[in-house]
This record gives structure tokens, C-alpha cells and sequence, in this order.
């Protein structure tokens, strides 16, 4: 009877339509529908799954959850391989490339999960990676296609460097003692848009950085002077474009009786009082007392201020709490931004979530205002996303348009 029972559950779930990969959180409700069809056992070891922290919601409240966003983290999963595997194989010296025996032991560095095969990885991108034999040795390595969008990359992270730069002094400003290792950049450099050597590139700017070593034998990046230009948020210069937003952006809420006796203007006067100004997070946070008010504005006007230096405006949790000491960040900050719904949107898994910057983005989940090297992502994503007959179409249309350009401008003279 229990062998019949599970062969119909199985039938069961062959018959119900898998979900849609692009949604984790989709996917989780799909799979706990399916558990009044479970047996007993099956169904305690889902149930323990689904409550699991990797995949449960920072956002538990369904109503409260921004699909467009939520799709930003899955379409980023998708491409994990793609973005970790072109770093790691640009690192290495031409022709950039490793043996398959070794690589499928790198799992964290190429971004594939533990025990897949990286061949099956590299295949669904077969614009961008191929696997040759050299001496009868299968290896990994970049397509000239993906040699030539290296090169473009690099071409535009010479342009934008002076704009990195600025971003990298706003962030030492904010930082505790003027300061922040290099390995912690380097750990970051993809959420700040910096170039994979911009550890080397640091020492072409004696004006503006210095390196050091401190006490534990790490290199440090030093402010070597400070600019009041640059010590303005961005909250404050939309405050001068539009209060009344950012007013209505934060929230502060002071707790009393709903029977307190308020006329318009002590109203307006206590919403001033807990919503902006916020403390400015160029002062030092070391001043103020913790867990006090101020010292709250302040942590989530540093919060605000990293993330609109990001290169999305947004941030995992882990990149945020990298800096954690040199920002004065503390445990509590997941309760600090959940209550600013207006400026902040959490998006992910329990263990590994993200903040958005919700005026960056649009309804339908895209950048306002996009870097250039955003919109290279998106294009090198395109060709991730094309197979070598979609490129041979494309390349036929090409030449194809260019034939009849070309006999136009004949019959025209």
C-alpha cells in the first residue's frame, strides 16, 4: 500500500509543471504546495527544507515583496559562472586558460555549484568559453569573442577610473580613521566597479591615497587629504532638489499614546523631528552615543550613502558587512532597514540577502541611471545568453545588410 502511495505521489509530481527558475521565492511556494501529496516522512524533510535559512525570504510578508527585484538576485545566480569564471580565467596569463581536471575542482572561484560539472557549465555559454585539448588535455578557456569583451572592459575601466577613484575617497571619508585594507576592496571590487588590479593602480594617485601596513601586518588604504566637496551625501543633494521626497523617505518613528492631543502643527513638527534631518554620514559615528537615535540615523545614512557609491545601488549583506568595523555598522542593522521600507528593499534568502536602493529603480526592476559598465554587463549577458547558431544568424544578417547597403550606394552614383 505505502509502495502504491508513493508511486502515485511520484506520477504526482511528474505531472505538476516545475516552476519557473526565475523566481527562488516561486519556487519555494510551488514546492510547498506539493506537501499535502508527500508522505509523512517526505513531507517533515521538505517542510524542514523550505524552512531552511537558505531558503526561506528575508522578506516573509508575500505582499511586501517586489518581484522585479526579487528577479535581479535570481538573473545574477544564473550568471554566476559567467561572472566569477571570466575574472578568474582573465587572471591567468595567455592564452588564459586551465585544464578541466583541475577547474572542476575550483568550484567557489568559478562560481559553479559543488559537484556539477564545469564542462556543463562552460556549454551553456558557448560563445564565451570552449573547451580544447592541448596534448590530448581537455582545458577551460575564453573564446577570442570573450577576448575581445575582456579588452573593451579594460578599455572602459581606464575611462571611468577617475570616477572610481572619486567613489573610493567618498568611501575612505566615511570610513573609521581614514582607512580600509586593500583586500577588502579587492573582495568588493565587483559591487564597486573597480578593475580587477586596482590594488596595483592605487599607488598612480599619491594625492589622493597613501598605502600602509598596520599592526597586523595588513596593507591599508590611507586618505591622503580630505575634500569638503565630496563630504555631501547623496541624500543631501536631493534634499536641496526635493524635500519633500526625502522627508517621506525615512521614518523614525516615536512612540505614544494614540490619545495624545496633536493640532497640525505639533504634528508636523514631530514628523521633522523623526524623519529628517538625518546625521550626516561624514561625522564620526565614534561621537555618538549607541543605540540612540542619532546614532541609528547615522548607520542608515551610512547604509544609504555606500550603496548609492555602488555600481548598482545595491549591495549583499556580506559586501555591506565587510566593512563592518570601519563603518561602525552593528548585528542589528537587518531591524534598522526593514523599518525604512521607503528607502530600502531586502530582497533574498535569510542567509544571503541584498539591499536595494528603491529610488534607483524603476517599476519594472531596471537601473534609473545606468554606468557604463552596467550596460557592458548587459551586453556581454546577451551574448551569454546567445547559442552559435543564433550568432551565425546574426552574423549572416549582417553581411547581408551590408550587401544591400553596398549595392544601394552603387545604383545611386
Amino acid at each position: 500500500m505505502a509502495r502504491r502511495l508513493f508511486s502515485a505521489t511520484r506520477a504526482l509530481l511528474r505531472a505538476v509543471p516545475s516552476p519557473s527558475p526565475s523566481s527562488s521565492a516561486a519556487a519555494a511556494a510551488a514546492a510547498a504546495s506539493l506537501l499535502p501529496l508527500l508522505p509523512c516522512k517526505r513531507r517533515r524533510k521538505l517542510r524542514k527544507k523550505l524552512s531552511s535559512p537558505r531558503v526561506a525570504p528575508i522578506e516573509p510578508e508575500a505582499a511586501r515583496r517586489v518581484p522585479e527585484l526579487d528577479a535581479v538576485l535570481d538573473r545574477d545566480a544564473a550568471f554566476r559562472f559567467l561572472a566569477r569564471a571570466r575574472s578568474f580565467l582573465a587572471s591567468l596569463p595567455p592564452p588564459h586558460r586551465i585544464p578541466l581536471a583541475e577547474a572542476g575542482k575550483l568550484y567557489r572561484e568559478l562560481g559553479f555549484p559543488r559537484g556539477r560539472s564545469v564542462s556543463r557549465a562552460a556549454a551553456r555559454h558557448p560563445l564565451l568559453f570552449h573547451l580544447p585539448r592541448v596534448d590530448s588535455v581537455p582545458h577551460l578557456a575564453l573564446t577570442p569573442l570573450m577576448c575581445s569583451l575582456l579588452e573593451e572592459e579594460r578599455r572602459l575601466h581606464d575611462q571611468l577610473l577617475p570616477t572610481r577613484v572619486r567613489a573610493v575617497r567618498k568611501l575612505l571619508m566615511l570610513a573609521d580613521h581614514r582607512r580600509i585594507p586593500l583586500a577588502k576592496l579587492h573582495h568588493c571590487r565587483a559591487v564597486l566597479g573597480l578593475p580587477d588590479d586596482f590594488r596595483d593602480r592605487v599607488r598612480e594617485f599619491p594625492g589622493d591615497f597613501r598605502v600602509a601596513v598596520d599592526p597586523d601586518g595588513r596593507d591599508v588604504l590611507e586618505l591622503a587629504r580630505w575634500d569638503p566637496a565630496l563630504a555631501v551625501s547623496a541624500l543631501e543633494r536631493d534634499f536641496v532638489v526635493d524635500e519633500r521626497r526625502v522627508r517621506r523617505t525615512f521614518r523614525f518613528a516615536v512612540p505614544h499614546s494614540r490619545s495624545m492631543p496633536l493640532d497640525a502643527e505639533d504634528a508636523d513638527r514631530l514628523d521633522a523631528a523623526t524623519t529628517f534631518p538625518l546625521v550626516s554620514p561624514y561625522t564620526s559615528g565614534a561621537l555618538l552615543r549607541p543605540w540612540t537615535p542619532e546614532a541609528e540615523k547615522y548607520r542608515v545614512g551610512v547604509v544609504h550613502e555606500f550603496l548609492s557609491l555602488t555600481l548598482e545601488k545595491r549591495a549583499l549583506i556580506h559586501h555591506i558587512f565587510e566593512f563592518k568595523e570601519e563603518l561602525g555598522l552593528t548585528r542589528h542593522m537587518h531591524a534598522s532597514l526593514r523599518k525604512q521600507s521607503h528607502a530600502f528593499y531586502l530582497a533574498g534568502t535569510e542567509m544571503n540577502w541584498a539591499v536595494f536602493l528603491r529610488d534607483a529603480y524603476g517599476g519594472d526592476g531596471d537601473l534609473r541611471e545606468k554606468d557604463p559598465l552596467v550596460l557592458f554587463n548587459e551586453k556581454l549577458r546577451r551574448y551569454a545568453c546567445m547559442t552559435k547558431m543564433d550568432s551565425s544568424g546574426l552574423l549572416n544578417f549582417t553581411v547581408t545588410l551590408r550587401a544591400l547597403f553596398l549595392s544601394s550606394a552603387t545604383d545611386a552614383s
